[in-house]
């Protein structure tokens, strides 16, 4: 029995299961094929977001590949099929590349370049006619499109498959932490994943405390100092890097670079436009916070720097940190809480149990697995050129106020490695000692915070 023909329909279904596949990865679901004598010589899929690239539309996607295969710009006998009616850069895309037929499913009457709002095929003064014919499974295309952007109105930041988000149960009713939650997933370097984020206080206070949180703490971490900082008039911006907090999980560890972190970081202060800020860090918070200032000083007042360091390559890491990057390594399923509780006898049980809600199981742990590997060692590892250039703004050209609090019972990041870096802070005064502090001496944080709102002058309490 010889084979069945294929049908406009049918290739419009493989257009649609790009759409599909585009859903699934956070862009607008429309698909693309592009098809030659009976053989499907091309996909496509919408990918901008993915590819940070205005022109990736399903359609262009599935001609760039086209013209790979046939080894020609000139798309000459092909159709192209799309589950949605080509926009103007489409169509004259279609329309330069000499298709013969273009097939359509659902219209666009905002955008529709093929009849809705403006038909570009039907100017016979182009030098190339191209046929097209729309409402091929128009329904289906349609009722996709409104099942994604229904999704979106109803959940601004949905999951992408590639990530966990630890259940809002969770975080309810955590001590000493009442702050409603922001959120945020558009930034071009997060595509997708939410991040969340405190922010408190006036928007146009006279200074903004940006606190950034290290590995394995989120900005619970920073509950006993916030209350301090708005007393003062101030306001506090305190995100979750992506893994930790709130903030979506990947799943994967591979997800976590250095230099990915650092990014979302600078598109995060870019978009809340924060001004007049006091950059408060500590152990990644610093590592990475550290090398945020020198790309737009004008944002910056101070610096509250507790127990980090900047990780340049130049000089070997410290005893106690390789000591915990092995700990982390030989036994990655650790207790959050019990690590807090050891290094903070002062701390309630309910409170230590609180830095564990963002990690449910194993799955949310990606973050906590990577992160003691991506400080940078080597010379050439990521992060470690940016460090070194952040080392040579803060000795040199740094103009703001700094204050600098070292907890001394730290076996990580303690003194020692602190007053190496007070030296490298140009015109850093004698630093806050904290005799029992250790490495989170956020959780002595009262006391830090009432001396910084000193130092740097705040305004006075309302």
């Amino acid at each position: 029995m010889p084979a069945l023909t294929p049908t406009d329909e049918d290739f419009m279904r493989l257009a649609l299961a790009q759409a599909k596949a585009a859903a699934a990865d956070g862009e607008v679901p429309v698909g693309a094929v592009v098809v030659k004598d009976g053989q499907v010589i091309a996909i496509g899929r919408n990918a901008p977001i993915e590819g940070h690239d205005p022109t990736a539309h399903a359609e262009v996607v599935a001609l760039r590949s086209a013209a790979q295969a046939l080894g020609n710009y000139r798309l000459e006998g092909c159709t192209l099929y799309v589950t949605l009616e080509p926009c103007a850069m489409c169509s004259g895309a279609m329309l330069h590349a000499r298709l013969a037929r273009v097939v359509f499913g659902a219209a666009d009457p905002k955008t529709g370049a093929a009849g809705s709002v403006l038909n570009l095929f039907a100017h016979e003064q182009l030098n190339h006619q191209t046929v097209v014919q729309g409402g091929v499974l128009a329904d289906e295309a349609a009722e996709l499109l409104r099942g994604f952007f229904k999704e979106r109105r109803v959940n601004q930041h949905p999951l992408r498959e590639d990530a966990l988000r630890a259940p809002d149960a969770c975080f309810q009713d955590l001590p000493g932490y009442p702050w409603q939650p922001h959120y945020l997933s558009d930034l071009p370097t997060l595509n997708g994943w939410r991040m969340h984020y405190l922010d408190e206080g006036p928007p146009d206070a006279p200074l903004t405390w940006l606190c950034l949180h290290g590995n394995p703490a989120w900005s619970y971490l920073y509950r006993k100092m916030i209350p301090v900082l708005l007393a003062s008039g101030g306001r506090v911006v305190a995100p979750d890097m992506i893994g930790f907090g709130r903030s979506d999980k990947p799943k994967k560890e591979s997800a976590h670079s250095f230099s990915w972190h650092r990014q979302v970081l600078l598109e995060f202060i870019a978009r809340l436009d924060l001004r007049n800020v006091v950059l408060v860090v500590q152990d990644w918070g610093g590592l990475l916070g550290l090398t945020l200032p020198m790309e737009a000083p004008e944002r910056y007042r101070g610096l509250l720097v507790m127990n980090t360091t900047l990780a340049t390559g130049e000089t070997p890491l410290s005893p106690g940190f390789l000591a915990w990057r092995t700990m982390c390594a030989q036994n990655p399923a650790f207790d959050v809480a019990r690590l807090f509780a050891r290094g903070n006898p002062q701390m309630g049980a309910d409170e230590c149990a609180a830095y564990n809600a963002p990690f449910p199981d194993k799955g949310h742990r990606a973050a906590l697995r990577a992160f003691p590997a991506l400080v940078p060692e080597h010379l050439d590892d990521d992060g470690a050129a940016i460090s070194r250039q952040a080392q040579d703004f803060w000795s040199s050209q740094w103009t703001g106020q700094s204050f600098m609090a070292i907890g001394q019972q730290d076996p990580v990041l303690g003194e020692p490695v602190m007053r190496a870096l007070q030296r490298s802070i140009r015109h850093c005064p004698e630093p806050m000692l904290l005799p029992q502090a250790g490495h989170f001496l956020q959780e002595h944080g009262e006391a830090i915070a009432q001396a910084a709102v000193r130092h740097f002058g705040a305004a006075a309490p309302r």
